[in-house]
């Protein structure tokens, strides 16, 4: 498609971000005309579509590629002005994180990226399987993943270490609905909370050989699941380094004593060699190792 226009580029990435043309247009502080002749000028340079206009507006295929590039493009810039003294624009890092890495080791991770701010860190929620996806079209620089990811071509996959999980329940909770010991028959009618809901279906089977559905409520953020248990309102998964100091005062109990749920984690991310790139996987490699031993 010839020669790239980046002022364009740049406004096909806000209308992606932000969803629609309007949005983009308040952000970029140019008029919504003017959003729309630029990605016309693109679609018209490229002959193929890299905008679905709807609600929200989502890139194509092609138009997300062509963003990757520009937000690799823009901190590549970023890290030249640094080895030529110029003044430096923080330039944007997004990556995915699961909620029970970013309610535990993650936050260790922030200080040295943010204080002074070397960036600006866009951190987005989401499983194993979604947060690979957004690696794999280019929508994150890296996520925390459970899977290997292999197939992810251009990126480096390094190992944190393992996030080690304990079935728990307030004492109340448990002498209510475990009074004759937890059991196949008994998490049948106990309620439990989930987030990932395949981590607690995957203990029950490997440790009491469930593989029938079991009440549960579905809660997407860690501090929620723990909120829910500690209020003895559901059993669940707790990592097990946050689960120890509730253990240890009795304020709740380990329903399957020895029995835990592990969770490999690896840092996935493309590979630039630029300082905030070099830095934020530094960052999470150190933290997530120093937490998860």
């Amino acid at each position: 498609m010839g020669s790239l226009d980046y002022r364009a580029l740049a406004v096909l990435d806000a209308v992606a971000s932000h969803g629609s043309f309007e949005k983009a247009a308040v952000a970029l502080g140019i008029s919504q005309s003017a959003v729309s002749q630029r990605i016309k000028a693109l679609e018209d340079a490229s002959g193929r579509l890299l905008i679905i206009r709807g609600q929200p507006a989502v890139p194509t295929g092609l138009g997300q590629r062509l963003i990757t590039h520009h937000r690799h493009v823009t901190l590549m810039e970023a890290s030249l002005d640094i080895d030529l003294g110029n003044t430096v624009s923080m330039p944007e890092l997004a990556i995915a994180i699961d909620d029970d890495s970013l309610a535990t080791w993650f936050p260790a991770t922030l200080a040295p990226l943010l204080a002074p701010p070397r960036c600006q860190l866009d951190v987005r929620l989401a499983d194993s399987d979604a947060a690979l996806q957004m690696v794999r079209d280019g929508t994150v620089f890296g996520c925390v993943a459970s899977d290997t990811g292999t197939d992810v071509h251009a990126t480096s996959v390094t190992p944190l270490g393992t996030l080690r999980h304990v079935c728990v329940a307030t004492p109340v909770f448990a002498g209510h609905w475990f009074g004759d010991g937890f059991s196949a028959a008994a998490v049948q009618l106990a309620p439990a909370v989930v987030g990932q809901h395949s981590l607690l279906a995957r203990f029950l089977a490997e440790q009491l050989d469930l593989h029938a559905p079991f009440p549960h409520h579905r809660l997407p953020l860690a501090a929620a699941r723990r909120a829910c248990i500690e209020d003895g309102l559901a059993y669940g998964l707790m990592p097990q380094r946050l689960a120890a100091q509730y253990l240890a005062t009795d304020r709740l109990l380990d329903l399957a004593p020895g029995r835990t749920v592990d969770v490999p984690l690896h840092w996935h991310a493309w590979s630039l060699d630029t300082p905030f790139t070099k830095l934020l996987s530094e960052q999470i490699v150190r933290s997530a190792r120093a937490w998860l031993g």
